[in-house]
């Protein structure tokens, strides 16, 4: 079965906006900057022209080593580091960066008060280690916060309460319930960006902040949305939550029609027909569900000179249409359309 791509006004001229955050990682430059200051310690770069910076990634460290006085970005990802002291940054109460992604380091080896007297932290990057509870207390000047890839299974409810800087949350690839999670990003008043995709949520949990711009679910057991829980976001935009269990019965009525929407993926779900989106929406994924009807109600209520659709782009490959599923005035509502993919099978 070979998908079939209908041009419905104009070939298509550009990638979709990426919806997905992907930090490239943090480029080791310790080797072009010179050499390092006489405080740093063995196995590590304190390079002389960027003082503020401490490189130890990479270097087999099983432990933190002593860090001097004015450091503001520390790189130990890529280590052994198994504990974190309650003294580990006791020089540097106003570091800024700590990056510590790929270690083996274990929430009941992390001392308490250990991330007490950070008050100046902006990035905390915990992620692919063994935390099973996340590390705490957090800065109030924290504006990114990754755990990805560990054994967390709830947010405490206080453990992000004042932190009114924090634009970006990573918690994928975890244990996380909605139980879990409910109330734990209330009050957050800057979020935009919330990634909880890979977890085990049985649904969107309550107390997401109304600023999120970009909200990921994707690869969860999610099988209903409550009504009026997206229009309660009035800046969402993107909005994925592809390969759950979401089937019609488990949306309301008017469940997506949220004005502020730009991207929408419900692939790899059970829906029988296409869900009823904003006229706003310019990119929607439907593909790999059971939809057997192109309902073009779907879409436009009223089709006129400014009633239409600003869709984009339409996935609908591996459901059960076919080309002649479209209907012949599906132009007159989708006039922007750059490209619409059924099944050819006909």
């Amino acid at each position: 079965m070979s998908p079939l791509s209908i041009l419905l006004l104009s070939i298509l001229s550009g990638s979709v906006l990426c919806q997905y955050y992907d930090y490239e990682g943090y480029l080791d430059p310790s080797h072009l900057l010179g050499p390092s200051g006489p405080n740093c310690p063995q196995n590590c770069d304190c390079p002389m022209n960027f003082p503020s910076a401490m490189y130890c990634d990479g270097r087999r460290l099983k432990s933190i080593p002593g860090i001097p006085p004015g450091v503001k970005y520390l790189y130990l990802q890529n280590n052994q580091i198994e504990d974190i002291k309650a003294g580990a940054f006791a020089n540097v109460t106003d570091l800024r960066w700590l990056i510590l992604d790929n270690n083996r380091i274990k929430s009941s080896k992390v001392e308490k008060g250990a991330f007490e007297k950070l008050a100046s932290l902006e990035r905390l990057l915990f992620s692919y280690n063994d935390l099973s509870e996340p590390v705490g207390p957090l800065s109030k000047s924290l504006v990114e916060l990754k755990m990805i890839g560990n054994k967390l299974s709830m947010i405490p409810a206080n453990l992000m309460v004042g932190l009114e800087n924090l634009t970006s949350v990573h918690l994928q690839e975890n244990e996380l319930t909605t139980e879990g999670l409910d109330g734990a990003l209330e009050g957050l008043k800057s979020l935009h960006y919330l990634d909880i995709s890979h977890n085990k949520l049985g649904k969107l949990p309550a107390g997401v902040p109304k600023s999120v711009q970009m909200f990921y679910a994707d690869n969860n057991k999610i099988a209903s949305i409550a009504k009026d829980y997206l229009q309660n976001l009035p800046q969402l935009q993107y909005l994925r939550i592809s390969h759950n269990e979401l089937a019609d019965s488990g949306i309301p009525a008017g469940a997506f029609n949220v004005s502020s929407l730009i991207e929408l993926d419900l692939s790899y779900n059970k829906l029988a027909s296409i869900p009823e989106v904003n006229e706003n929406l310019e990119n929607l994924y439907l593909q790999v569900n059971e939809i057997s009807k192109f309902d073009l109600g779907s879409f436009c209520k009223i089709v006129g000179p400014v009633n239409y659709s600003k869709l984009r782009h339409l996935r609908l490959d591996g459901n059960h249409l076919t080309r002649s599923s479209v209907p012949f005035d599906a132009s007159n509502c989708l006039r922007q359309a750059a490209e619409l993919t059924v099944d050819a099978t006909d």
